[in-house]
């Protein structure tokens, strides 16, 4: 059994996580779960953290899971912003997710 949240492995009988009471499953389930690279696809790349955490938020309104993977480097001096900012979603999503991005698109346009 292990805890999802905490992923600590338990003995066979102990049912609820001492250290958090989340409900233990079993290691089958939690590894058929796990998140895997190969699974999620870029649906758009901005400069702006901000741009691409409203973007999900919009996809987690219509229950499309995505991620933000943000290279930005505050702690560089340079000129200009170089940085990308990547929204991925998962692959069997992403045209139902582009075309929410596009209409969000379109409309500000």
């Amino acid at each position: 059994m292990i805890c999802p949240t905490c992923e600590y492995e338990y003995v066979e009988g102990i049912k609820v996580c001492p250290d958090c009471k989340t409900e233990l499953i079993p290691n089958e389930d939690f590894e058929g779960n796990l998140t895997n690279p190969d699974d999620y696809v870029i649906v758009y790349t901005c400069s702006e953290t901000y741009e691409a955490e409203m973007l999900k938020a919009n996809l987690k309104g219509a229950e499309i899971e995505a991620l933000v993977l943000s290279q930005k480097d505050r702690s560089y001096p340079g000129v200009g912003d170089l940085s990308v900012v990547k929204l991925l979603v998962k692959k069997d999503s992403a045209q139902e997710a582009l075309e929410i991005i596009n209409d969000i698109n379109s409309s500000i346009n």
